[in-house]
């Protein structure tokens, strides 16, 4: 009997420093990812084009970072560490069943992408080409970023929107810092020469004779 109450309160005890632990480290989880929330949030949105799939994305990016917040080393950076997972979901799984709009081919407009960047867009009334593009409405944007492979429609949203450093972009997409430089470099051109032509369309500027 002595044994059976010793081997009661030994797996009691157990249970307690279990509950111990798991509390504690869904306060670090909290402290360290949750504060994230809404940064990934935006990017997803940015990344999917669909609030529904956006959300699934950052509900299974967190559900996979809690599963295995014990190899997140404290201390590093935490948003860096989500956002690559978010990636990998990404790629692995959404990407497949999401309606993906179609992208450029950059071999097919290597052309305009080798053409020198700002002295090629003309303006002609005394405004600098970013004026120009802040006269564009939300939609012109959104549908020249959509226009993007992957890779470089991901490196234009970790850089322009988030904020990454070049160094932090290596990290989360996984591939040497000189492709970032090159495909954010690649990325940049087509959006501003794609973005001038939604300007002309509109009217907001004017083709030189």
């Amino acid at each position: 009997m002595r044994a059976q109450s010793h081997t009661g309160n030994s797996s009691a005890e157990g249970d307690r420093v279990t509950k111990r632990t798991e509390a504690q480290r869904r306060k670090e989880f909290e402290e360290e990812a949750l504060v994230h929330l809404d940064l990934l949030y935006n990017s997803a949105v940015q990344m999917t084009r669909h609030v529904a799939d956006a959300q699934d994305l950052v509900q299974e990016t967190f559900v996979k970072a809690y599963r295995f917040f014990d190899k997140f080393t404290r201390g590093t950076n935490c948003k860096a560490w989500l956002f690559k997972i978010m990636k990998n979901n990404y790629i692995n799984a959404f990407r497949k069943r999401s309606k993906e709009p179609a992208r450029v081919d950059f071999e097919e407009v290597e052309g305009v992408l080798q053409a020198p960047p700002e002295p090629a867009i003309p303006v002609g009334d005394g405004r600098e080409i970013k004026d120009v593009f802040e006269e564009l409405v939300e939609d012109d944007i959104k549908k020249a970023l959509d226009e993007l492979p992957l890779e470089f429609k991901m490196a234009v949203v970790l850089s322009d929107i988030e904020g990454f450093s070049y160094q932090e972009i290596a990290d989360i997409m996984e591939c040497p810092i000189g492709t970032v430089r090159s495909r954010l470099s690649r990325a940049r051109r087509f959006l501003q020469s794609k973005l001038y032509e939604f300007a002309k369309q509109r009217g907001i500027v004017k083709t030189q004779q």
